[in-house]
């Protein structure tokens, strides 16, 4: 079983930026490929959309096409967390983000592939 919980989220205005942490315990932490994914206003489970992955060793990262640029995802494995930095934010940014993990052994940008999940973190960016 492995527990996740994020933390970071809050009110930023349009252009500004903010980092995320999910720190991670109950499982060795360097044997988990790790993902943020977002959840929109008014948006269900199922639309949850995949914004950035790092493999176990850190050295793989994979953003989405909206994301590419901007978002920056990170780990320490010392430290058991992956972070999210986040610049350059947009009004459509606005979302509950979501930390997962992984066993599969590869990147993954789908949500079936993540086993584990934190309970997530308000972004609002104003305009």
């Amino acid at each position: 079983q492995v527990h996740l919980v994020e933390s970071g989220g809050g009110l930023v205005q349009a252009g500004g930026s903010r980092r995320l942490s999910c720190a991670a315990s109950g499982r060795t932490f360097s044997s988990l490929d790790m993902a943020w994914f977002r959840q929109g206003p008014g948006k269900e489970r199922r639309d949850r959309e995949f914004v950035a992955a790092i493999s176990r060793s850190g050295l793989t990262t994979y953003y989405a096409d909206s994301v590419k640029g901007r978002f920056t995802i990170s780990r320490d494995n010392a430290k058991n967390t992956v972070y999210l930095h986040m610049n350059s934010l947009k009004p459509e940014d606005t979302a509950v983000y979501y930390c997962a993990a992984s066993m599969m052994g590869t990147i993954q940008t789908q949500r079936w592939a993540y086993d584990y999940w934190g309970q997530g973190t308000q972004v609002t960016v104003s305009s």
